[in-house]
C-alpha cells in the first residue's frame, strides 16, 4: 500500500518512513521488510524510541510531518479499524459489512494523505497549530514511569536476565494499560508469542465495547 502510494505521489515530494517496533530486533522485522522490497526508508526501532517520542501505543499509527519538520497531524491510526475483532480466527475472514467498513476507513485515510501531498499547508486535513498541540498530550507521571520500566525490561532481556526483565515488563503494562505496543512486545519477549496468540485475543476481548483503535479524525 505504501509503495503504491509513494509511486503515485512521487512528484509531490511525499515520502513515507516505516518504523517497526520490535524488541527482538532485525531477526523479527527484517525478513518482512526485505520481502516487500520497498524503495522508502524502513527502520527497526528495537528500543521503541520513536514510539516513546511520538506516544504511539498501537500499530499501525502515523504522524504527518511537513518539509519544515512541523507536525501537522499528531499520532493517530493510519486508517485502521476494530473490524478485525469480528474476524473468524480459523479462516481469517471478516463479515462483509465489517470488511467494507474497514476498506472505507483505509480509503478515507489514504485520500486525506493524497490531498495533503498535493496541497501542502492548504489541505483541509492539516491541523491548525493550536489543535495539533491540543492533540499532543503530555505524558503523565505514570506513563513516563511505564516507559522507563519498559526500556529497562528490554535492556535486561537483551542481557539475558529474563526473570528480572519480566518484572519490569509487567510493571510497564500495568502503568500503561492503554499501550498495545507494550502488550505485544512484552508477550514476544516473555514467551516468544505471536501478537495474534491467545494472550492477544484475551486482551482484545477484555476491552468489551472499548476501542482497540481510536479512529482518526478526518
Amino acid at each position: 500500500m505504501w509503495q503504491k502510494l509513494l509511486e503515485e505521489l512521487t512528484d509531490t515530494g511525499f515520502l513515507p518512513i516505516a518504523v517497526a517496533f520490535d524488541a527482538r530486533g532485525p531477526k523479527a522485522a527484517r525478513p518482512w521488510i526485505e520481502a516487500a522490497k520497498p524503495t522508502y526508508p524502513c527502520l527497526i526501532d528495537a528500543n521503541h524510541r520513536v514510539a516513546e517520542l511520538y506516544n504511539m501505543i498501537n500499530v499501525p499509527q502515523a504522524v504527518w510531518i511537513d518539509e519544515e519538520g512541523i507536525i501537522v497531524r499528531p499520532t493517530e491510526t493510519a486508517g485502521s479499524s476494530d473490524a478485525f475483532r469480528r474476524m473468524d480466527r480459523t479462516t481469517g475472514k471478516m463479515p462483509e459489512d465489517d470488511a467494507a467498513a474497514s476498506r472505507a476507513r483505509r480509503t478515507a485515510y489514504l485520500d486525506a494523505l493524497r490531498d495533503w501531498a498535493h496541497k501542502g499547508s492548504a489541505s483541509q486535513y492539516v491541523m491548525e497549530a493550536d489543535k495539533a498541540e491540543a492533540r499532543t498530550k503530555a505524558l503523565t507521571p505514570e506513563q513516563t514511569l511505564g516507559n522507563a520500566n519498559f526500556r529497562l525490561g528490554e535492556y535486561l532481556h537483551r542481557a539475558g536476565k529474563v526473570e528480572q526483565a519480566q518484572a519490569y515488563l509487567t510493571e510497564a503494562k500495568r502503568l500503561r494499560p492503554e499501550s498495545w505496543a507494550f502488550k505485544r512486545q512484552a508477550w514476544n519477549l516473555e514467551h516468544e508469542l505471536k501478537a495474534g496468540g491467545p494472550e492477544f485475543w484475551a486482551a482484545v476481548e477484555a476491552l468489551g465495547d472499548s476501542n482497540y483503535y481510536e479512529p482518526a479524525e478526518l
